[in-house]
């Protein structure tokens, strides 16, 4: 069954680019052109959303609020549209949980490759292997197969890329992790992706963990380790 992908943008020409060459790669699409929309076209349930921040009756940003808030559409994936400069909007955007962005104007071939980069990851089968899919670090336990993580007995929410960057540096624990590592682990190697990505995932994880976010230790001007 062909994947589906909702594209969203106040501008008719994009959608209607962005429609044409994602049916010619043989994804289903369907379309909306406003934040509004977007919510009502969610209830198809796509597997992707492409989503534009700056529109209007409900913008980019406050669609990507509701879409997490809701259990029904909370994991369905999200790249932002951004217009080119719009930093302050990008790193909203990841903090609220969207997979990535996309900077306009849009190149059709980037757009594809990260589509496909999003549905690699998602897709990919999770092998049990039962020495390492549970890890404990004090009070915090992550739980690999069921991407749950508890923190003093209570479970706490992570986004897929959160879950996928914690995981990865407890598996190398002790051992300096760069930026770029990070980038190429979790969100694929030949994805243009900024080193901030990593910085706004880091903290939104330290956040999360409480207390024991003093584990991931900064190291200045390389990247990040898990404490031993």
């Amino acid at each position: 069954m062909p994947k589906k992908i909702l594209v969203v943008d106040d501008e008719k020409d994009i959608v209607e680019m962005l429609k044409y060459n994602l049916q010619k790669e043989g994804y289903k699409v369907i379309t909306a052109y406003n934040g509004k929309e977007a919510l009502d076209r969610a209830q198809q349930y796509p597997d992707l959303i492409l989503l534009d921040i700056m529109m209007p009756v409900m913008d980019g940003l406050q669609a990507l609020k509701a879409l997490k808030q809701n259990k029904e559409t909370e994991s369905i994936p999200v790249l932002f549209l951004t217009a080119k400069g719009a930093e302050t909007d990008e790193i909203v955007g990841l903090e609220i949980g969207a997979e990535d962005y996309i900077v306009k104007p849009i190149s059709i071939g980037k757009i594809l490759a990260r589509i496909r980069t999003v549905f690699r990851r998602v897709d990919q089968p999770h092998r049990a292997k039962p020495a390492a899919d549970l890890l404990k670090i004090d009070e915090v336990q992550i739980n690999v197969p069921n991407y749950s993580v508890t923190v003093s007995n209570k479970e706490v929410a992570f986004p897929k890329k959160e879950f996928e960057t914690l995981v990865y540096l407890v598996r190398h624990r002790g051992r300096v992790i760069t930026r770029q590592a990070l980038l190429d682990a979790i969100w694929g190697e030949n994805v243009y992706v900024v080193d901030r990505t990593v910085d706004v995932h880091i903290r939104k994880i330290r956040e999360k963990l409480g207390k024991y976010g003093d584990y991931i230790e900064t190291v200045k001007g390389v990247g990040y380790r898990f404490k031993e």
